[in-house]
């Protein structure tokens, strides 16, 4: 697929600057590190010229949305974020499905609660001699094994924690014991109640659990889950430990570690900004789901998905978003019940790009950039849609009959405009073409002179 000249542009600087061939820099003596600062490689983007109108807006986006393959119920929110006003909305009087744009408000929310630089600690604590208690801290990405297939960011394994607890054992002079698994941090029902009955079953989204390896996939890879993803994870690190020289008891068993027991082993997830990114790159529902009930945790509402939600509207009111329209069940919007404003859409990522938040920065890093990444890498190719490509960042939202896309991109003359575009209402038969035409509003946005 051609890429228009500005993405061309950005995708070969940024090849350029990796490989060291724009700058020409040498290495600097350690003498001068502390002195000399490398210059800017671009100018920092300034807006230009007159401010996008509604009615440039519109006439940009008259045709497109009159697409009727978007069906009854589409609409689309603009915001200049720039100079900081809305600029023209159309069919966003009414909430919306929001399908997997949701994550855009756990994510925010998770970030704000827990701040980008927490992390999570599934340790091994001891209760007795010879007795042990593997706790999960809620750790979505946790592996058994690190794989050369796990991309960004680096996982926490099993597996190094059973030889972290294996040396420690050893050198306590325990060579046998027993081993429970405590998933108690999570409270309530492992599956939301609001989630269609097949979403389980066909691997769509896992039992969320404190304590889990591979998402509580049965198989790396595979869709499959297990019914008891914490007692998997138990029976995983038991082999393991096994492996690195501990004989441990045959039968695992659920326990609550004592709070003040103390830990001989842990690893950590990465950061909560690092789990952010990757989570709306790839659109992943169990780690929405899990950042939704550490939401819950945070903020005193508990470890359920119910906790989760609360915590999510009291954080997103701190945050100067107007909840009050909404309707929420989930942190991964699997949920058809979800109903949400495209203002409130639009306004997560509004406020992560706003100079009050820097902390809520890795929500604008980790949105898939059009044609090139994540959910993203397919889209972008039909007809009206180049000049968003490598331009316009978003994240998608798809079920059956539900489309959309929220995020930002710079126009040529430099205005950061916001965005949230949606249909719940496409034929099905319609979706690939109702998809382009959503490519195709967010590129007019990119593209715009208005």
């Amino acid at each position: 697929m051609a890429r228009p000249a500005r993405a061309a542009f950005v995708t070969l600087l940024t090849t350029a600057l990796c490989a060291g061939l724009v700058s020409g820099a040498r290495a600097v003596p350690a003498s001068q590190q502390a002195t000399r600062q490398a210059p800017p490689v671009l100018a920092p983007a300034a807006t230009e010229g007159a401010a996008p109108t509604a009615a440039g807006a519109g006439k940009a986006l008259a045709t497109i949305l009159k697409d009727p393959s978007l069906g009854a119920h589409r609409g689309i929110y603009v915001y200049d974020a720039s100079r900081g006003k809305p600029v023209f909305s159309v069919g966003a009087a009414t909430p919306y499905t929001p399908a997997s744009t949701l994550k855009l408000l756990t994510t925010v929310a998770a970030l704000a609660a827990l701040g980008p630089d927490h992390t999570f600690a599934t340790k091994v604590v001891s209760t007795g001699k010879s007795s042990i208690v593997l706790v999960g801290g809620g750790d979505p990405l946790l592996t058994v094994k690190p794989s050369a297939n796990d991309g960004f960011p680096a996982r926490a394994s099993l597996q190094a924690l059973a030889a972290s607890t294996a040396k420690t054992l050893k050198a306590q002079g325990i060579a046998s014991v027993t081993l429970g698994y405590d998933a108690s941090l999570f409270t309530g029902p492992a599956v939301n109640a609001n989630w269609e009955p097949n979403y389980v079953p066909e691997g769509i989204a896992a039992p969320t659990s404190a304590l889990w390896v591979n998402e509580g996939r049965l198989s790396p890879g595979m869709a499959k889950r297990s019914t008891a993803p914490a007692q998997s994870a138990a029976v995983s690190f038991q082999k393991l430990l096994t492996q690195y020289g501990i004989k441990v008891a045959a039968s695992t068993r659920a326990a609550v570690a004592p709070a003040g027991a103390k830990p001989i082993a842990q690893v950590k997830s990465p950061t909560v900004g690092q789990l952010v990114e990757y989570v709306n790159l790839h659109s992943d529902n169990d780690g929405a789901e899990v950042l939704l009930r550490h939401v819950g945790v945070a903020t005193g509402n508990g470890g359920s998905y119910a906790g989760g939600v609360k915590g999510l509207r009291a954080t997103l009111t701190k945050l100067g978003l107007d909840v009050s329209t909404a309707r929420i069940y989930d942190g991964s919007g699997l949920a058809r019940g979800n109903k949400v404003p495209l203002d409130l859409l639009a306004g997560a990522v509004r406020v992560a790009a706003s100079k009050q938040h820097p902390e809520l920065r890795h929500l604008l890093t980790g949105l898939p950039v059009a044609g090139f990444n994540g959910s993203l890498r397919e889209r972008f190719g039909a007809a009206g849609t180049g000049p968003g490509t490598g331009v316009v960042r978003a994240k998608t939202g798809t079920l059956t009959g539900v489309h959309s896309l929220a995020g930002y991109a710079r126009t040529r003359s430099g205005t950061l405009l916001v965005f949230a575009v949606a249909s719940d209402s496409v034929p099905v038969p319609k979706t690939l073409d109702a998809r382009a035409s959503l490519d195709r509003a967010t590129a007019a946005l990119a593209n715009c002179g208005c």
